[in-house]
């Protein structure tokens, strides 16, 4: 079995998830292992990632133990323990910049969502893992 931050990906991805990236912490903090980042582009789509993260973790067994920001949705983020999801929205993930604060973590492969292998340089246009500085 897949570690389960691959399916909170592959559920972000699913509502359209702009640059999701998967931050390796474990050799670097022991708050968590990973940080799964991602954005959408308005309070309602980025609601839409959550609902749809929270809605497949917990159907596989793995509710999150802690959820902030959800009204606002300029930042949820979700708490699973081992693994940690930030939803963005655009402007707030560029000025938070958590990719810059943790550039030493490296960064895991994306998994390609279903129907778009072959669609850009890495084959997912969503999981292109280039700084958005």
């Amino acid at each position: 079995m897949s570690h389960p931050w691959t399916l909170a990906v592959e559920a972000a991805l699913e509502k359209k998830a702009e640059r999701p990236v998967v931050l390796d912490l474990r050799e670097l903090a022991s708050i968590t292992d990973y940080f799964i980042v991602c954005h959408g582009r308005s309070t309602r789509q980025v609601q839409a990632i959550a609902d749809r993260i929270e809605e497949v973790l917990k159907a596989a067994g793995v509710p999150p133990s802690h959820i902030e920001g959800y009204d606002a949705a300029e930042w949820i983020l979700m708490d699973f323990v081992d693994f940690v999801v930030h939803v963005f929205q655009e402007e707030t993930r560029n000025y938070y910049s958590l990719e810059k604060l943790w550039s030493d973590a490296p960064r895991l492969a994306v998994p390609a969502p279903a129907g778009l292998a072959g669609s850009g340089p890495s084959g997912n246009p969503a999981s292109d893992t280039r700084p958005i500085l």
